[in-house]
């Protein structure tokens, strides 16, 4: 019996959650019995049923249960949430064996969901394709961990490295972005934007784009809109502000809440990036992407706040501009998009 085998099936199929089960883990579970897969479940949105709940609701013998193994990409939780311990249904339809590939962080649980199925009489292996489900569970973990949300910056730059002309402030109707990349790039944007919780930019972007931030080329939930305005300069009347979607603005004016945009008043002069994480972690966002200018994502990379990159190159060269970010990550992925190359990025520390 390969173990691997099955934790790398975990984790395919509970790629089926990302974007929705948020703020749960999007968890893989897989039941075996006599080397043969008998059950399959990944967390369901948030609120809905855990991945062994679905799991093992899949297996239409029940009796099977009793000589299976099931493989679940995380330590099954120990606490009562908007569903039952799903170490308890384990325990419950007496499954012996339970194959784990890392623990879970979060304190309510945090290695009571293993005591529980151990205390039980099942026998317990953690640390299957470990890295490989902490790589797939790498927002939780980061939130939990780090006690932050994970952070990806996202910006396009030419060939030249500008990210962006020289500007003048511009009436409202002629707030638009200036393209760099493809609309098969730009698309792609609107996946990161379906897959991470909340999306990023300062006040700057805001002005010259007047940009929705939601996700219109892509099938997903719109992420949370995360504004920087120290002193409400964003006009009312601006896409940010049409109370469409859940907007967080940070700023050190005053002004009243409306129904799905909140002001949140920070200390802009000291340690912006850290004060802004901090109430982020309160507000419950465990992934952010940050798609601002070049001074929003310089302040996350020169504060060292930040897990990973995407970066477009488009095909064209602006000569003179606006410089994009200068940072040091270790390449891990590229992607084309016609002429287009998206190269990610992994923070080294």
């Amino acid at each position: 019996m390969s173990h691997k085998m099955y934790m790398q099936r975990c984790i395919q199929i509970a790629k089926n959650g990302l974007g929705q089960s948020r703020p749960n883990p999007m968890v893989g579970c897989v039941i075996v019995c006599n080397e043969k897969i008998i059950g399959e479940g990944f967390t369901s949105p948030y609120g809905g049923p855990h991945a062994e709940v679905n799991a093992i609701k899949s297996v239409k013998d029940k009796e099977l249960l009793k000589n299976a193994v099931i493989y679940v990409t995380l330590e099954p939780c120990s606490h009562y949430g908007k569903t039952p311990p799903c170490a308890n249904l384990i325990v419950e339809h007496k499954i012996p064996t339970v194959v784990i590939g890392t623990m879970d962080p979060f304190s309510k649980v945090a290695g009571k969901g293993i005591q529980i199925l151990k205390d039980a009489g099942c026998s317990v292996t953690v640390g299957v394709l470990e890295d490989s489900c902490r790589e797939h569970h790498k927002r939780f973990l980061t939130f939990h961990g780090k006690k932050r949300p994970f952070i990806l910056l996202k910006w396009a730059e030419t060939q030249d490295g500008f990210m962006d002309i020289y500007r003048k402030e511009t009436a409202i109707e002629d707030a638009k972005p200036n393209w760099i990349t493809n609309s098969y790039s730009r698309q792609y944007v609107h996946k990161l934007r379906a897959e991470e919780q909340a999306i990023f930019v300062g006040t700057n972007t805001v002005i010259n784009d007047n940009p929705a931030l939601n996700v219109r080329t892509w099938s997903g939930q719109n992420p949370v809109r995360i504004v920087l305005d120290k002193t409400l300069r964003i006009p009312l009347n601006y896409e940010v502000l049409d109370d469409k979607v859940k907007t967080i603005v940070f700023t050190e004016s005053n002004r009243k809440d409306s129904k799905l945009t909140r002001y949140k008043k920070i200390d802009f002069s000291d340690n912006l990036v850290l004060a802004i994480c901090e109430v982020l972690y309160q507000e419950n966002i465990q992934s952010v992407l940050i798609e601002g200018g070049k001074k929003t994502l310089q302040s996350f990379i020169d504060a060292n706040i930040w897990d990973e990159a995407a970066v477009f190159v488009g095909a064209s060269n602006f000569g003179k501009g606006i410089k994009a970010p200068v940072f040091h990550g270790a390449i891990i992925s590229t992607l084309s998009f016609g002429k287009d190359v998206l190269k990610k990025y992994k923070n080294r520390c």
